[in-house]
Formats: C-alpha cells, sequence, structure tokens
C-alpha cells in the first residue's frame, strides 16, 4: 500500500527554439518499495497544454480546464529509486514565475487507487537565477504617529506619555459604549498579545475619551481634538467607529514601535474617507476559505476603514452557497476529486475536497460585518463560468447543443448558462429569493466576465432566440440575458452590479447599475460615459494574486503585469477620468482571486501589504498619500 510521500513530482521549463511558450520537464521519482507500471499521472497547472501538445517519453491522455493527464510508454515499469522523465510543449503561454507549474500531482494505479505524488515549486531552465526581491523599503515617518489609511487632515502634537487606555468620561451613553466594545473586540481579535487600547472604566494613568455627535460630518466623518481628554465627534455610528479605530490605531503603534511613534499630547484630526466605495473582493470558488478565514479578513477591512466585502461564491469549480430549493448546488456542486462530479483543479489531488457555507454561516457572516459597517455584496457569477452549476443541474443545458463546442478562456468546456433555456430563470429566480433574505445589500452582483465569443452558438435553441428577438451572437444574447435578470433583480428590490462585460452586446440599463472595470483602467471611462456607475480594479494594480516583481522566484499570477506594492499604492484610479465624468467613479477595490493561493503563507505574502495600501487609496487624498510612510507603517498591519 502506497503511503505518504512515496511519489514525487519535479518540474522545470526550459526555453526552446522557434516556441515562443517553451515547454516542461517532469520527472517523477518512485520512493516506495515497489515497482509500479500500468499508471496514469495527473496534474494541475495554471500553465495549461493545448489540445495536441508534443510529448516525448509520455502520451498524453487529456486536459479538463488546469488538469492535465499523462501516460508512460506501455510497459513501462517505475522501479522503486527509479524515475520517469519526459517533456511537453506546446503550452498556451510560456512560464514566467515559480507558481506557474504544477500545482498538485497524483497517481492512478492500473487497479484505479488514486496516490498521492508530491509536488513543489516549478524550477528554471535556461535563465540566470534571481533571489527574490525586497518588495518595501525601510520608510521612514515626518509624523510620528501610527495611521492607516492616513486621514484627510491632521495637526498634531506628539507627547511623551503613552495613556494606559482611553476610556469613555463619565456620563457616556449607552450605544458610545457599545462602540468602544466593539472596538476593543475587534483589537482583540486582530492583536491576541497586544494590551487592549480601550477600556470601558476609568484607568489609572489612562485618558479620557468625550463622545459628541455632528450630524453635518457626514455618516462617515470624525473628528479627534486631543487634551487632557480627548474628544470623538462623529456624523453616524460608521465615523464613530472609525475614530475609535483611528485611536486604537495610534496607541498600538506607539506600543509596538516605541521609538518610532508617540501618542498625541494635543491637536486634532478632522478625517474623512476619499470614496463612498473601499472594497475588497475575496474568491473562494477556486480555494476554500473557513468561516473564521473569512471572518478576519472582514476584521482586516474594518482595521483599515474599508466598507465593502465583495464575496465571490460561485465559479467554475465550485458553488458554495447553500441554496435550499437546490441542494445538489453544494454536493455535485462543489465536489473535485479523480472520481468526483469534476475533476481536480489548482492544488486538488488524489483526495477529493469540497467545502460550502451554509445559510446560518452566512448569516453569521453578514451580521459580523455589518457590526463593523462593512457591507456584504454576494456574488453569483452567470452567465458564464458555471461549470459548477451545470454539474449539479445538467438539466439547465440545451440538450441539443454538442459538447465541448466552446471553452472558456481558462479551458473549461460549455460553462455558460443558456439564455434561451427557460429553466435557467427559473433556477436563478428561486436563488435570488433566499438571497436577498440572507443579504441586506441592495447590490446583488452577477459576474457576467468572461463569456467566450462563441458561446451558445452552437445550441438550436439559442439560435431560434436569436431570431425571434433580433439579437447578434454571444454579446447579443447575453444583454438580453442581463436584462432580464435586471429585471428579476429589480422585482425583489435588488440593483444589479457586474463586471465591466455586462456593458457588453448592449449592456442593460446603466441606472442604477454598478459595474466593475477590472481588465484596464481605460475600461472604467468607458463605463462611465456610457451611463454606468463604476469602481475601479484594475489588474493592472489592485489585482493581488499577480506577481509582485518579475524575478523568477516571486509567486503569483503575470497575465495583468508586474505589480509591487509602490505601484499599488501610487496608482490614482480617478485620474483618467475626465472632470465632467469622476462622480461616476465610486471607489476602488481589492481583488483576491484564489488560484495561487494554495496556503496562508502564500496568501499574507501576496495580499499583504498591497490590501493595505489600497485601503489608503481609498481613503486618503492624493496629496496626502506617502510612500515612504506607508513603508514604515505597513508592516504593523494584522494578516490572515
Amino acid at each position: 500500500m502506497a503511503k505518504a510521500h512515496d511519489f514525487r513530482l519535479e518540474n522545470s521549463w526550459h526555453p526552446i527554439e522557434g516556441e515562443d511558450c517553451g515547454g516542461f520537464v517532469f520527472t517523477l521519482f518512485n520512493l516506495s518499495d515497489a515497482p509500479i507500471s500500468g499508471f496514469k499521472l495527473a496534474y494541475t497547472s495554471l500553465t495549461r497544454v493545448m489540445d495536441d501538445p508534443a510529448c516525448d517519453n509520455a502520451t498524453f491522455l487529456m486536459r479538463n480546464a488546469n488538469f492535465h493527464q499523462f501516460a508512460p510508454p506501455e510497459g513501462f515499469v517505475l522501479a522503486p529509486g527509479g524515475c520517469w522523465r519526459f517533456t511537453v510543449s506546446g503550452l498556451w503561454r510560456p512560464a514566467k514565475h515559480r507558481t506557474d507549474g504544477a500545482k498538485s500531482a497524483y497517481l492512478t494505479r492500473a487497479d484505479g487507487v488514486h496516490v498521492p505524488v508530491d509536488v513543489d515549486d516549478l524550477l528554471l531552465g535556461g535563465r540566470p537565477a534571481e533571489p527574490a526581491p525586497d518588495l518595501l523599503p525601510k520608510g521612514a515617518v515626518t509624523e510620528p504617529f501610527y495611521l492607516l489609511p492616513w486621514p484627510k487632515a491632521a495637526s498634531l502634537t506628539a507627547g511623551d506619555a503613552v495613556p494606559v487606555a482611553l476610556y469613555p468620561a463619565e456620563g457616556t451613553g449607552v450605544e458610545d459604549l457599545k462602540a468602544v466594545t466593539t472596538v476593543i473586540a475587534l483589537y482583540r481579535r486582530l492583536f491576541s498579545v497586544g494590551h487592549v487600547p480601550l477600556s470601558l472604566a476609568p484607568v489609572h494613568e489612562g485618558r479620557a475619551l468625550r463622545f459628541r455627535q455632528a450630524e453635518d460630518l457626514g455618516a462617515e466623518g470624525y473628528r479627534l481634538d486631543f487634551g487632557d481628554v480627548v474628544t470623538l465627534t462623529y456624523g453616524g455610528a460608521a465615523g464613530r467607529q472609525y475614530g475609535l479605530t483611528a485611536l486604537a490605531q495610534m496607541l498600538h503603534g506607539t506600543r509596538t514601535e516605541k521609538a518610532l511613534f508617540r501618542f498625541p499630547a494635543a491637536g486634532e484630526i478632522a478625517d474623512a474617507p476619499r470614496y463612498v466605495w473601499r472594497g475588497c473582493h475575496l474568491d473562494v470558488s477556486r480555494q476554500f476559505y473557513p468561516v473564521a478565514d473569512v471572518i478576519r479578513l472582514i476584521d482586516i477591512l474594518a482595521w483599515y476603514r474599508m466598507n465593502v466585502f465583495h464575496w465571490h461564491l460561485s465559479d467554475d469549480e465550485a458553488w458554495r452557497l447553500e441554496i435550499k430549493a437546490y441542494p445538489t448546488l453544494t454536493t455535485l456542486g462543489v465536489l473535485r476529486g479523480p472520481d468526483e462530479p469534476m475533476l481536480p483543479q489548482l492544488g486538488n489531488g488524489a483526495k477529493p475536497v469540497g467545502g460550502f457555507y451554509s445559510q446560518d454561516d452566512v448569516k453569521e457572516i453578514v451580521a459580523h460585518a455589518l457590526a463593523l459597517h462593512v457591507e456584504v455584496v454576494p456574488e453569483i457569477d452567470i452567465p458564464g463560468h458555471s461549470t459548477a452549476t451545470l454539474v449539479a443541474l445538467p438539466e439547465l443545458a440545451d440538450g441539443q447543443e454538442a459538447p465541448d463546442s466552446y471553452r472558456s478562456v481558462q479551458g473549461f468546456p460549455n460553462n455558460a448558462l443558456n439564455p434561451a433555456v427557460e429553466d435557467t430563470y427559473v433556477f436563478l429566480g428561486k436563488v435570488f429569493d433566499e438571497m436577498v433574505t440572507l443579504f441586506p445589500s441592495e447590490l446583488l452582483h452577477i459576474g457576467g466576465d468572461e463569456v467566450a465569443s462563441n458561446t451558445w452558438m452552437a445550441s438550436p435553441l439559442a439560435r431560434k432566440l436569436m431570431a425571434e428577438e433580433g439579437v447578434e451572437g454571444t454579446f447579443g444574447l447575453q444583454s438580453y440575458f442581463m436584462k432580464r435578470i435586471q429585471q428579476m433583480l429589480a422585482a425583489r428590490g435588488r440593483r444589479l452590479a457586474g463586471w465591466d462585460e455586462v456593458s457588453h452586446g448592449g449592456g442593460v440599463d446603466p441606472e442604477g447599475t454598478l459595474l466593475m472595470a477590472w481588465q484596464k483602467p481605460e475600461v472604467g471611462v468607458e463605463l462611465a460615459r456610457q451611463g454606468y456607475d463604476v469602481v475601479m480594479t484594475p489588474g493592472q494594480a489592485y489585482y493581488l494574486d499577480m506577481v509582485q516583481d518579475e524575478a523568477f522566484q516571486e509567486p503569483g499570477a503575470s497575465w495583468a503585469g508586474t505589480v509591487p506594492p509602490q505601484h499599488t499604492y501610487t496608482y490614482e484610479a480617478v485620474g483618467d477620468f475626465p472632470d465632467a465624468l469622476q462622480a461616476r467613479m465610486r471607489g476602488v477595490q481589492a481583488c483576491i482571486w484564489s488560484e495561487h493561493f494554495l496556503n496562508r503563507d502564500y496568501f499574507n505574502h501576496l495580499v499583504f501589504p498591497r490590501l493595505a495600501a489600497i485601503a489608503e487609496a481609498a481613503w486618503t487624498p492624493r496629496e496626502r498619500k506617502d510612500w515612504q510612510r506607508f513603508a514604515a507603517l505597513a508592516p504593523l498591519s494584522p494578516k490572515l
């Protein structure tokens, strides 16, 4: 019986003269005590092979999106201590970074048993080795206060004394006391060994905190006046929390880096956010995140005074939201494995994987976020990116459509819900009915991205619908579909949000619609010209799965280029918008796509400090941003 670590796959990439994309060299080692023959080797990789790749010493068997399977030559026996080496060319793109190779692997023996195979980072052939870079300079502060994001205006005098804690002055109302408790709990969750910065009871050598409300500051605005007593003036409950968080940050910084930071003895902070939308997206389809991790990410958003959590709940790889009307969505629609309804993808191997959020989980997460003034905007990605949905509900396909008649950019065959199948709208109506009871947000994000240009063209039902409705091609059908979805959402009191491709083929009614510009910055300006409200989240600056340096040793994706923290921090999303359109630019958003996040260390390396950089871009006026200051402050930030 095979044991863990009995087999290991080494993989490297090398350039090939005359082939722009180069090739892979794979070497499988047998570290067990028995020979093996008649087996197949499967691996997952974002660097995909074409349909008929050139192989040496192997036979290509199949590919499904990121899943690849090969067999050794007939009669080959892999002896204990021996290895099988084979090469593959015919790649869709060259490998550029160590995470561009195999992410997982397993063997299928002749008797059908699946055996784990260890696999690690891609090795490099044909290029000089480059050490991983330093991504942040040491940084320097001109004002000795830890505040991230930096406030709109501040005039502060540093003090020598550090209050033990801040506590509400006598006579403080119960709502203010509850707000203090909320921030105490937030701090304790993020910094479990830190000394709490706030207390409900008076504290020896503490400082009293007085509360005032002034509605003219706006819901998210606040002012802090420092002296023997600290006064927090706020416009609304969110502003009160942000002021308390700012105080907690300053005390935390003072205690953590005593030589660098001080607590104010006098002066004031007058603060309000730059943008109304300060968001962070999380893809939970490619990799599943436990509830505790989702809650901690929301805590980090609150610490940075971000106010939107965009929850990407479905994609080709899995449907993660429990829908009671369709239980197969979270049975068949989440399982990936060698013998499961969906093949392994991106880090999955011999062991089946699943995972979804029950409706009780969702209620807990939404309530937690709302208590921290973070709005949860749910996304189910339609009509494309729907492989998992169609595996769970195959009746939604046009049975007359040829299989594998089109493929998505990720290589999934026939992965889009068909606008001509009327049951599609029955299904989505029931899904929306359950979602609106779970998510109080006025917005429901319906994806709309990356529908392949020839999608549905082999569907007789789609062809018939095109003739009846007078629409042309894939994007005409998509616009027809999206307009119906928009009406369905409106009937349920919700507005449509989506990715920028929702505008294709005629789009939808721009009134009340929010679209996210991700492909490149110019798209956001064009959407604004068409009358859409826009959130800027271009991959070239705000996609946190992108590599942070060109060195091969730096992990991440690279389709949008190299995105170092300094670029993320200094990028000005509103810069290309004419004055007349700037009101359409609602804010900015980080996107955490999870293809590369196979473990927590990868997550933290890629997400931080760039998430904090986007938080400051969302809050702090351009003229108040300072890269050197940010570089000094960012290392103190919490991580997942």
